[in-house]
């Protein structure tokens, strides 16, 4: 490998939550140069500088996809593809000697038996943790069972039958259903790495405690037991696996864990292992280019929870930041993190920062308590309790952050200048 060199890769789509943990793991990588690219409007295009994102009419059931899509990979140089979805993976690896980049994926085969629920059941059949799969006429069975599509993902069109009665319905609307035993336990989702040449480096259980749109939204990692590190192994040595991969599972009505699936990509909450030093994204890249890779993992207990959270495009243009220092940039005897974080982005981007404050003691001397440098401010004013802030204020090109409502009011009525409590910084943040 090339050092020196940064890989273009192409994160596709962009703004899924697999896109979105593969782009955390790559963007302070410099080995690594990031773009995204999606067939529609999405969170992405909040998270890449515009010239590393493109939206278009990206859909791989088109007849000139692959035309389009190489056109944008040599537009871009793009040298590697991450796809971020089941579907889009399972074509790429098909396809793989008509796209102009490497797609970071197992090979067509792997994809297309992982990809097909019954065709995954038929490989592992004679392994004791394959569920068991109902053939037709579906009678004398023992209820519940559980019914999935052939091919499917995140739990979409599954249903549990609790009678033949409840079968029969189901199986009238989608005669294509799977019907597998029903399995009442634990769940556990198993993520994995595997070399270019076979060798399992990685496995790591972890929970699936709060499911929402198939994603786990609260995850901690468990102890790799006997049973998963074998079922791992099986898989491994069943199927050609390059990268990284995970699985899933289920305890049946005995406390045996059965396979559900498993997908040969990264999934979204590998973030959790990621946290702990396991950079899968990283990885598939440097075992892409044939490097020996080897697991690097801080040994101790970590648990991941999403919640939805909010980023902002505000058509707004400054150069010029004034900033308030008591309850602003430190509130109480604490340091505000993402008043920080705002003024070292103004720092990056050529952004003036005034600090402008009414503050009570020798400022200088804390800014030294606080940790916080001088050097990150144009100009420092302070100013007595009975002096008005307007007047320091230059308005052509400005804004104002500051705690205190009236002095919003007064440079808001006074100059025309947007201003900003403490809790819009998070607006300005990028």
């Amino acid at each position: 490998m090339d050092i020196a060199k940064r890989h273009r890769v192409l994160v596709f789509p962009a703004g899924s939550e697999i896109g979105l943990e593969i782009h955390g793991s790559l963007k302070y990588s410099h080995h690594v140069e990031i773009f995204g690219a999606s067939g529609k409007s999405d969170h992405a295009s909040f998270i890449y500088d515009a010239d590393h994102y493109v939206e278009d009419d990206l859909y791989v059931d088109r007849p000139d996809f692959i035309g389009r899509f190489n056109r944008l990979l040599d537009a871009l140089r793009i040298d590697f593809v991450y796809p971020t979805h089941d579907t889009i993976a399972n074509f790429l690896a098909a396809h793989q000697d008509e796209i102009n980049a490497r797609v970071m994926t197992s090979c067509a085969e792997t994809n297309r038996v992982a990809r097909m629920k019954r065709e995954t059941y038929e490989l592992f059949r004679a392994f004791d943790f394959c569920p068991t799969v109902f053939s037709e006429p579906h009678r004398d069975m023992h209820f519940p069972v559980f019914l999935k599509p052939n091919d499917g993902q995140g739990g979409k069109g599954t249903h549990v039958a609790e009678s033949q009665e409840d079968l029969d319905f189901y199986l009238k609307k989608d005669p294509g259903l799977l019907v597998t035993e029903f399995l009442p336990g634990e769940e556990l989702s198993v993520d994995c790495f595997t070399t270019h040449d076979g060798k399992l480096l990685f496995i790591g259980p972890r929970t699936r405690e709060r499911i929402q749109m198939g994603i786990s939204f609260r995850s901690t990692a468990v102890e790799t037991t006997v049973e998963i590190k074998r079922m791992a192994h099986c898989i491994n040595e069943t199927v050609a696996l390059d990268g990284a991969w995970f699985f899933q599972v289920k305890k049946d009505r005995h406390g045996r864990f059965k396979l559900m699936e498993f997908a040969p990509r990264q999934s979204s909450t590998m973030g959790l292992f990621r946290h702990t030093g396991v950079n899968f994204a990283l990885l598939s890249l440097f075992n892409a280019l044939g490097m020996p890779v080897e697991i690097l993992q801080n040994d101790y207990a970590v648990q991941l929870d999403r919640c939805l959270r909010n980023r902002f495009k505000a058509d707004l243009t400054f150069r010029r930041v004034y900033i308030d220092f008591d309850e602003t940039l430190v509130i109480g005897r604490h340091v505000h993190e993402f008043a920080m974080a705002f003024l070292y982005q103004c720092r990056n981007r050529g952004i003036q920062v005034v600090l402008l404050t009414k503050h009570r003691y020798d400022l200088r001397a804390t800014l030294h308590a606080c940790g916080i440098s001088e050097h990150l401010f144009a100009e420092i004013i302070q100013i007595s309790d009975t002096e008005d802030k307007t007047t320091f204020i230059d308005p052509e090109g400005s804004i104002f952050i500051d705690n205190y409502w009236f002095d919003r009011r007064a440079v808001k009525a006074k100059l025309g200048v947007p201003v900003f409590d403490v809790d819009g910084i998070e607006c300005l943040l990028r």
